[in-house]
């Protein structure tokens, strides 16, 4: 194993990267703009060059690195190729392959950008010490990643893990973004929370906390939880409710050993972890009941550090 390894986070912004230590260390981390221009064709490129820079300035040759490792917005196909990222504006672009003719690297390697995270997490974040770990990010949508045996499951077609589009809710009547409706995500997203927020608030003229704030938020809904807003709390539970459900039907397949939660809304903390462990534990076979909870440690690094984890 050399001794060195590079963790990248393409977002549709910014690229973050990670010069690391195969041992985990980061020994540093900056970022670049994501330049979308034509197609995306100038991204691959940028990093290449980005990252041959950073080199030079540690005063490391390539021949010290043991791999690349990318994570990307978009299915994956064979930790190579990105299966259509309309983010980046790529259609269907073998990434590790145009890699490799700039750097000369063998070893790169490419996944889904929350399948790597939740890698990461399992490496050194909420997940570590465990092989077995799915991962639950709480953002504007809800996605996921899913652990077995220390690798990622990215599934036939790069869709393993996209947890936020289980229906939940065969009743629903408005429609998730991907087209179809019921599924967890429109329940379980900060936009969920504060919908279902101002559904209860449009619904009745019960008091509530939550008609004084200028500005209501998944955060206002839960800091109003916190001191005891008996609107905010029963918000709180239904999105206890559908979590812990949903994912007390993945331990039914993959039996994870912790479930890790992250993203924006788990900022939340351990009110959200008990209000989702307290229904997973109602609904989950018995066998699986026992799964831990974590609150996610790596933050936004937890994208580079899997991706270092990918090459190893």
């Amino acid at each position: 194993m050399k001794k060195y390894a590079y963790g990248v986070d393409l977002g549709g912004t910014t690229v973050k990267i990670g010069l690391f230590e195969t041992s985990g260390n980061l020994v540093k981390s900056w970022e670049i703009p994501t330049r979308k221009d034509n197609g995306g064709e100038l991204i691959i490129g940028d990093i290449a060059d980005s990252l041959g820079q950073g080199l030079g300035d540690e005063k490391i040759s390539m021949e010290e690195v043991e791999g690349i490792g990318i994570g990307v917005p978009g299915p994956v196909l064979d930790e190579s190729v990105v299966n259509k990222c309309a983010n980046l504006g790529w259609g269907v672009v073998d990434v590790a392959k145009e890699m490799a003719e700039l750097t000369g690297m063998e070893n790169i390697k490419v996944g889904n950008d929350a399948n790597v995270a939740a890698l990461g997490e399992m490496w050194q974040g909420g997940g570590k010490g465990h092989k077995n770990v799915v991962m639950v990010t709480l953002g504007t949508g809800v996605g996921g990643g899913i652990i077995v045996g220390g690798k990622i499951v990215p599934g036939a077609f790069g869709a393993g893990g996209e947890i936020g589009h289980m229906q939940v809710n065969k009743a629903e009547t408005m429609t998730c973004g991907c087209g179809k409706k019921g599924h967890l995500e429109q329940y379980a997203s900060a936009s969920g929370i504060v919908r279902r927020a101002q559904e209860l608030l449009n619904e009745s003229d019960r008091p509530s906390m939550l008609r004084d704030a200028q500005y209501i938020s998944a955060k206002e809904v839960f800091d109003c939880a916190k001191k005891g807003d008996d609107m905010s709390l029963e918000i709180v539970e239904f999105v206890g409710e559908k979590l812990g459900t949903a994912l007390a039907l993945i331990s039914c397949v993959v039996d994870p050993e912790v479930f890790v939660i992250g993203g924006g809304v788990s900022k939340a903390g351990q009110m959200l972890i008990d209000v989702i462990q307290k229904n997973f534990a109602k609904t989950a076979f018995h066998a699986s009941a026992g799964a831990a909870f974590e609150l996610a440690k790596l933050g936004n690094d937890a994208g580079m550090y899997g991706a270092v984890k990918m090459v190893l």
